[in-house]
């Protein structure tokens, strides 16, 4: 970052700001797959321990072990004129998240900014441009910000005073048309690390390919501008009588363009063939219009007895408006130029393909009432009531408006005469409480309590006259009687301060009941036929804390320090959902929110005998309940209910069988530490983050490696090596005592929730660290320079966290199913100099 600030003084000379930054960012974590072989190896063992004929022959493993020991060099075998279909023949030693990985991305960021004015008027322009390339190694990711800011403030009397706001933004994003949150699902377990990146010619091989797809597949473009524009008028014609009316308005327009283009793979003499045989031309547009209208008028009063009284009254109203409209068509001409108008409508074998479209308009608006009332005493006592009335669109008539009280009081007991020589230590100690109640109208639908008829062009599945008919389809049930969902919130809070001011702090403790909540549609039989609609029907309750100390000060040498802990907890309690047989896959009253209900693991039987003597205390069923064929290497269940056998019962509150709450995934004890100190010119900074406290159940393939849904669905990372082995399988030596029981295609019974597979999610980061210098004054000086500073930053840097190794805690719960596979976070670094003239 290069920093340069120009100073003026009241003359109205302008003051000038410019600054870049130049960072470089790489993935903080990505999966490391299995070599080939290996994971060859671990494919066959869970294919014989599942009763089924191994992928991979003799005469493939020994290819791909030559392969691994130079003494192949193609990585795939030739079948006839074309190269033979990769997951039958490959014998590569591919990494896919290396390869479609970048090691680094380069961004920078440039701001130029002027202010100045006079008195009566003044003036800011800004303008930034930030470039921030992706992680991805093939048709790279995009992201380009255009950012130009223009405000004015001008007193237009004594009593009258007007500001107005302009902004424009452009965000460009682009990146390959491939690059959805399918490709991260599919990645792992489409990606086999036997296949081939190139092919012998030095050609990407795609049967399939990842890298093909991104590389070749097209690109996918949005470009979204917005316009705000915001202005003010701030009036005062009788002293403490101020009035202020503020208009807020936002355009929005975005335009995605995406292209799917034939892709070609190429046979041992080199020459194209076609691939992926569909192509086509998608058009997005989208345009919002957002109004936001903020009027009220305050007036204050104090008396000379140290009484301050406060009131206002207001208005508030917002409009949103949208439109969008989309269009695909097929067959692109000239893969160069893929527009609309340049396609032929047709497959590639030349039969007609119906254009989709879809188009829409809607719209919403909210309209509030608002006052206020605010009592003060010397700064002693304090009381503030408010009162709102709120009316939404969403809504039918009759649950449309709702009354939105609340309240706080403040007591500065450091301002009480009996403190004393106590204000000399302690000059601020304040206790307040608060109680008050808003509401929710944001729904997933926009008019959740009218029924949409979904009718689609050519979507039938019947011909009439040689072509599809349209259709329509019944809409869901809904239920008309949706409302607010009201939040009700009380706390209690202290405020101090401490030794001049060194030591600071606050705590709260609150408790928020969300009542009316729009929770799960309840379970109804299955003779209804449609899927049941949601209602108002769940009440929670919320309760924690947060907690803030903080402690500044400087040395007589010179050296300045603080330090900034940051503590918050929060649980959720679920008072009311209907629920009555008490599934367990459902709210239940009484319960908390996160809860994870599972097994309690004995652990990996090391050998027939032991699981035969486990089985043996199950006279009544054994694990018959979870899956069969139980042998070395499975799971061993505790029976907790003492009833002989293991299962879940009926899967409810009264009756969970050998269930019970493992843990819950509610991140817990979320907290923050900031360091920073200076010294003679050097200065630092370090901020660390984290959860203390996170239990988690991460059941995809992407922990696993194998289980229910077979070889296609099935993933082989270097930790799931890691797995029961009575004896050596090829180059990997028995293992008894494995982290992974053994692996079996297509069965889960040793994937079920359980104690043992249970995840420790707490992590702590450091999310940011600078350390800067700034040259003396009497060098600067002779260069015309107030102020010179170098500084270099890092985001990210390090994470301390007993998560399993493939995935990231900030990130676990993401990617398509949750199954933790998703973009990565980026470790940056940057560097900069910031000079003041």
């Amino acid at each position: 970052m290069i920093l340069i600030t120009t100073k003026s003084g009241r003359t109205g000379k302008p003051v000038v700001n410019y600054n870049n930054s130049f960072r470089w960012n790489d993935p903080v974590k990505t999966p490391n797959q299995m070599d080939s072989y290996t994971f060859a190896t671990f494919y066959n063992d869970a294919a014989i321990n599942a009763g089924q004929t191994p992928h991979f022959t003799t005469d493939h493993l020994q290819r791909i072990k030559d392969y691994q020991n130079g003494t192949l060099k193609d990585p795939i075998i030739a079948n006839g004129q074309y190269w033979a279909d990769g997951y039958a023949a490959g014998n590569a030693n591919t990494d896919w998240y290396d390869a479609l990985y970048r090691d680094w991305a380069f961004s920078q960021e440039h701001n130029l900014s002027v202010n100045g004015g006079t008195e009566k008027i003044s003036y800011y322009l800004s303008m930034n441009y930030l470039d921030q390339n992706g992680l991805m190694e093939f048709n790279q990711d995009q992201y380009n910000r255009y950012t130009t800011t223009a405000k004015i403030n001008v007193t237009l009397t004594d009593w009258a005073k007007f500001n107005y706001s302009n902004r424009f933004t452009r965000e460009d994003y682009g990146r390959p048309a491939d690059l959805t949150d399918d490709l991260y699902y599919n990645l792992a377990r489409q990606g086999w690390p036997t296949l081939p990146l190139y092919d012998s010619n030095g050609y990407l091989y795609s049967s399939p390919s990842p890298a093909l797809g991104l590389r070749d597949g097209g690109r996918d473009k949005t470009q979204t501008d917005n316009l705000y524009q915001q202005a003010s008028l701030i009036l005062e014609p009788i002293k403490n009588w101020v009035t202020h009316v503020d208009f807020n308005y936002r355009i929005k327009s975005a335009n995605r363009h995406w292209d799917k283009q034939l892709t070609y793979n190429h046979d041992i003499d080199g020459n194209p063939y076609v691939y992926n045989q569909s192509s086509n031309v998608h058009e997005d547009y989208l345009k919002e219009n957002y109004m936001n209208i903020n009027a009220y008028t305050e007036y204050s009063h104090s008396l000379e007895s140290g009484h301050n009284f406060k009131a206002m009254v207001g208005f508030q109203a917002e409009r949103l408006s949208q439109t969008k409209f989309g269009l695909q068509r097929n067959g692109i001409i000239v893969p160069g130029l893929p527009e609309v108008d340049i396609t032929t409508g047709l497959d590639y074998q030349g039969n007609p393909v119906t254009p989709s479209t879809n188009g829409s308009r809607a719209r919403w608006s909210t309209a509030g009432f608002f006052g206020r009332l605010n009592y003060d005493y010397e700064g002693r006592y304090l009381a503030e009531v408010n009162l709102r009335y709120d009316g939404t669109s969403r809504f039918r008539e009759d649950q449309r408006w709702n009354w939105f009280p609340s309240f706080s009081v403040g007591w500065n007991v450091a301002r009480e005469e009996f403190w004393g020589d106590l204000a000399e230590y302690v000059g601020t100690f304040k206790f307040r409480g608060s109680y008050g109640e808003l509401g929710n109208q944001n729904t997933t639908e926009w008019y959740p309590t009218y029924q949409s008829l979904s009718v689609k062009a050519s979507d039938g599945k019947w011909l009439q006259g040689g072509i599809l008919p349209n259709a329509a389809y019944v809409p869901a049930l809904i239920s008309s009687t949706l409302g607010w969902e009201r939040v009700r919130n009380w706390n209690i809070g202290l405020d101090f301060g401490a030794l001049n001011n060194r030591l600071t702090g606050s705590f709260d403790y609150y408790q928020r009941k969300t009542l009316d909540m729009i929770g799960p549609a309840p379970e109804l039989p299955a003779i209804l036929g449609l899927d049941v609609p949601k209602t108002n029907n769940t009440d929670l309750k919320t309760y924690g804390f947060d907690l803030n100390i903080s402690w500044q000060d400087r040395l007589k040498n010179g050296l300045g320090y603080g330090v900034t802990f940051i503590l918050s907890d929060a649980q959720t309690e679920i008072t009311r959902y209907p629920n009555p047989t008490g599934t367990l896959d459902k709210y239940n009253a009484g319960r908390k929110m996160g809860e994870i209900w599972g097994y309690e693991t004995i652990g990996i039987a090391k050998s027939q005998s032991e699981m035969d003597e486990h089985l043996a205390s199950l006279p009544n069923g054994g694990q018959n309940a979870l899956g069969t064929n139980w042998a070395a290497g499975d799971i061993m269940y505790a029976d907790l209910n003492g009833d002989g056998k293991i299962d879940n019962g009926g899967n409810k509150l009264d009756d969970h069988g050998d269930m019970k709450v493992i843990g819950n995934e509610t991140p817990r004890f979320q907290f923050g530490l900031d360091l920073n100190a200076d010294w003679k010119g050097f200065d630092f900074r370090a901020f660390f983050q984290g959860v203390m406290k996170r239990d988690y159940w991460q059941g995809s393939s992407y922990f696993w490696g194998v289980g229910n849904s077979g070889i296609w669905h099935s993933t082989g990372f270097v930790e799931h090596a890691d797995y029961f082995r009575a004896e050596a399988s090829n180059d990997l030596s028995a293992n008894l005592n494995a982290y992974y029981p053994r692996p079996i295609f297509d069965s889960d019974k040793n994937n079920k929730k359980q104690t043992r597979y249970l995840q420790n999610a707490a992590y702590i980061r450091l999310k940011n660290v600078q350390l800067g210098y700034t040259l003396p004054s009497t060098l600067t000086n002779k260069i015309y320079v107030n102020k010179l500073r170098v500084f270099v930053s890092g985001e990210n840097l390090w994470t301390g966290t007993s998560l399993a190794n493939m995935f990231d805690p900030e990130t676990v719960s993401g990617g398509k199913d949750n199954n933790g596979n998703a973009y990565p976070l980026s470790k940056t670094i940057s560097f900069g100099i910031s000079v003041t003239l």
